[in-house]
């Protein structure tokens, strides 16, 4: 009888625990390429050193991050920019906007030091109505 109590108390611990497992709403991919298609950009572009670039559009050379990951995704934009000479680019993936937007700001100010561009998107990416238009901000 005492398992089966210790059995449902972990069970039930489990159930409530098991929200702050996930990471993350969608794979970081998944913003990659649908960002990627409305910028008519190719994915997982290849370079000679043989790292890849999330994104190349006919401008920019961009790095997609989750917010935490900041500071990576900027030595990464600025390599592609390197490799590709196209201009480096950030986008940073903010699942919670209230909570993350700090790390954007920190990335947008970098950027005006060190001549990349950066943008941002949201889970309202996945929307059917979101469009190419407001599917990032640069302000």
């Amino acid at each position: 009888m005492i398992k089966v109590k210790i059995y449902i108390l972990v069970l039930i611990i489990l159930s409530i625990s098991m929200p702050v497992f996930a990471k993350h709403l969608h794979k970081e991919a998944e913003y990659q390429n649908i960002w990627c298609a409305l910028h008519n950009g190719v994915t997982e572009y290849e370079n000679k050193d043989f790292t890849r670039v999330d994104c190349l559009t006919a401008a920019h050379a961009v790095e997609f991050d989750f917010a935490k990951k900041w500071a990576e995704s900027i030595g990464q934009a600025l390599h592609y920019s390197l490799m590709t000479g196209k201009k480096g680019m950030v986008v940073l993936i903010l699942e919670n906007p209230k909570r993350e937007k700090v790390y954007y700001k920190r990335v947008k100010r970098l950027s005006k030091i060190h001549n990349f561009d950066v943008e941002y998107v949201t889970p309202k990416i996945f929307n059917k109505q979101y469009s190419a238009i407001n599917c990032g901000v640069s302000e």
